[in-house]
């Protein structure tokens, strides 16, 4: 496998939890999807979990060179969890699309959280013979 690209985001948990605050639901439908919320609404640490899963989306976006932008959603990027824990991300929609035109064929993730912030980072990844 060859990195194509990376993305590193950084997310203030009192951003999250001020925006959340604010618009609640609102804010969970536009940003999360349905698996997102439902996972991070059953634990005690919430805003962690959203903030981290912020920051993943925002990597992710930063990877594929756009931001947000055009048709891209937020919720065309999912951050899930294997059986052991480990943060996975699922593509979909426009990033989806985005992804598969650079020939990336896996998008990585890891998490970290302090007391106060989150940091996501996303590595692209392609087969070798694959690439431009």
């Amino acid at each position: 496998m060859k990195i194509l690209a990376h993305g590193i985001d950084l997310v203030d948990f009192g951003r999250i939890r001020g925006i959340y605050e604010r618009h609640g639901q609102k804010f969970l439908d536009h940003i999360f999807t349905e698996t997102e919320q439902q996972h991070a609404l059953s634990v005690k640490n919430t805003i962690e979990k959203l903030s981290g899963r912020f920051a993943a989306k925002e990597a992710v976006l930063k990877l594929i060179g756009t931001g947000l932008r055009g048709k891209i959603s937020w919720r065309d990027i999912e951050v899930t969890n294997t059986a052991m824990g480990e943060p996975k991300v699922n593509l979909s929609g426009e990033v989806e699309r985005i992804a598969t035109k650079k020939n990336i064929e896996q998008v990585t993730i890891s998490i970290t959280h302090t007391a106060d912030f989150a940091i996501a980072s996303a590595v692209a990844l392609c087969e070798i013979d694959k690439q431009e």
